[in-house]
């Protein structure tokens, strides 16, 4: 007899398809029968007709690395139908790990939050197995992170271009997290240590990742004022290393620059035609969220953050500072970009009054500039500084949505006590606002952004659809309402009836395994 069996189902099944009245029928860890409705029985049956029945929701760029050893049971993702979620994006990731994991912990705690248990792995191998030994209550898969390369091979002197001996290390490093099953290779051009990273580094890291199959997922260097110029230039890296290319949060950033999404777009279309393997992925949401520390000049990038606090109380390199923030050179200021009205503190461990402030409220409060106020904020925080911003117009997050090489991300961050929704909501707000509300996206084409779309990008072969054979990672939802009802993880229940009841019945998912 089957475990479940999904009754009259209304179902949507990955692939762009019309949705179409069926049976679905679960044993074990698979979808073992697609039927015509009403003829299936099983040990438990879900018959609930006005609902939608859709493959598990895989989100493609997310930051769950620590979270998923703080708290296993993901319960902000699962209760949002996301029943995969791909972390090590941005080029911050965990492995591989030296003995001293400081320097690492430094670059990576505003991104993935604080953790006080112990670092225990080495390399993505340890990693998974630590993961498997406490569980996670959705399928997580991982990205080997250029930031733990850089100082896995450079120590803490990474504000610079590497040595041809380092590229040589990094590349085996590379070569070994890749063939032990991590999916790609993920770097943060924007971020410290990566945005010193040049060409012949690139290259040889990216061949490394073509060789073994790997995706490359890039948060490239600009999205604001040079925002064509740097899609260009992982574009051109992608074509002469024939590395499959993921571009992550796709948008552009400020005011002045939404004019320039249309040429950006044409620019990938362009090469796509030229038989690059392009897509890029996409939060729902107008405005975005990093740390506060990102906002600082490259030139103080590779600094500790003890450093970085006491250049930007120093009197006469603060000048400096704001002339680079305020008239920016090859580099995003999202202080400039945005601009300090827009810009929200979400977590500051030494000011929690001044959490839910714009830097012009802060600024008017404490009567002075808001960039002084911010640069002061700066000199003084010790914990995590995490911060929200509004990037990009409504029209553009919608172009770019409808786009049919877009598809879902949430960009989740859990280094903050005040998460952007994201974190918890894109998903059904994504369904709610986009497909219910405003019918920017049918159903079937939402859905397949959100799961046999980000299946195939992964080259995932046994999951993102409701095929046969397939695991059975399943959501019913309220398509009106945006709310979950069922969600079954490897074929574990884990909500019923709207219901969490828990379960760790993830697992983590490799290349090749």
């Amino acid at each position: 007899m089957y475990d479940y069996v999904f009754r009259n189902a209304l179902l949507v099944d990955g692939s762009g398809n019309k949705p179409f009245r069926a049976d679905v029928a679960v044993y074990s860890s698979l979808i073992c029968l697609i039927a015509p409705s009403g003829s299936l029985s099983a040990r438990h049956v879900i018959e609930k007709s006005s609902l939608v029945l859709s493959p598990g929701f895989i989100d493609i760029h997310s930051h769950d690395d620590l979270e998923v050893l703080r708290r296993p049971e993901l319960r902000d993702k699962v209760s949002q139908g996301i029943t995969l979620d791909v972390n090590g994006n941005c080029g911050v990731g965990l492995f591989p790990l030296k003995d001293d994991e400081n320097a690492l912990y430094e670059t990576v705690v505003d991104i993935l939050g604080a953790y006080d248990g112990r670092w225990d792995w080495k390399d993505y191998r340890s990693y998974r197995e630590r993961i498997e030994r406490t569980g996670a209550g959705i399928n997580v898969g991982f990205l080997t992170s250029h930031s733990a390369l850089r100082f896995y091979a450079m120590g803490d002197d990474i504000a610079r271009a590497a040595t041809p001996e380092e590229i040589e290390m990094m590349c085996l490093l590379l070569d070994e997290q890749l063939k032990e099953g991590s999916l790609g290779f993920s770097t943060g051009l924007y971020y410290s240590p990566c945005l010193f990273a040049d060409e012949a580094e690139m290259l040889a890291l990216l061949k490394v990742v073509k060789e073994n199959g790997g995706l490359f997922s890039v948060h490239h260097r600009c999205e604001g004022d040079d925002l064509v110029p740097s899609l260009k230039e992982v574009l051109s890296l992608a074509e002469r290393t024939g590395v499959r290319l993921e571009i992550s949060h796709f948008k552009a950033i400020g005011e002045r620059n939404q004019a320039k999404v249309d040429d950006a777009l044409s620019l990938i279309e362009e090469y796509r035609a030229e038989g690059v393997d392009v897509g890029f992925d996409q939060y729902p949401y107008e405005y975005g969220s990093t740390g506060l520390f990102s906002l600082l000049p490259p030139s103080l990038q590779g600094l500790t953050r003890i450093e970085q606090r006491l250049a930007v109380s120093l009197e006469n390199e603060r000048e400096d500072i704001k002339r680079e923030m305020l008239s920016p050179t090859g580099w995003d200021s999202i202080y400039s970009l945005s601009g300090p009205d827009r810009i929200k503190i979400l977590t500051l461990d030494g000011h929690r009054e001044l959490e839910g402030m714009t830097l012009s409220e802060i600024g008017e409060e404490w009567r002075m500039d808001p960039l002084d106020a911010l640069l002061d904020i700066l000199s003084d925080e010790t914990g995590k500084a995490v911060m929200m911003d509004i990037t990009e117009s409504r029209d553009n997050l919608v172009k770019i949505m409808r786009h049919p090489l877009s598809s879902f991300g949430t960009d989740s961050l859990f280094s903050s006590d005040t998460p952007h929704p994201r974190t918890k909501d894109a998903a059904m707000h994504l369904i709610r606002e986009y497909v219910s509300k405003e019918k920017v996206l049918s159903l079937q084409e939402a859905v397949r952004k959100m799961s046999g779309e980000n299946a195939d990008r992964l080259n995932l072969k046994d999951r993102g659809y409701v095929k046969e054979g397939m695991k059975a990672d399943l959501v019913l939802f309220d398509a009106e309402k945006g709310v979950v009802d069922t969600v079954l993880v490897n074929g574990k229940a884990v909500i019923r009836d709207g219901i969490y009841s828990g379960g760790l019945h993830g697992s983590v998912v490799s290349r090749g395994r």
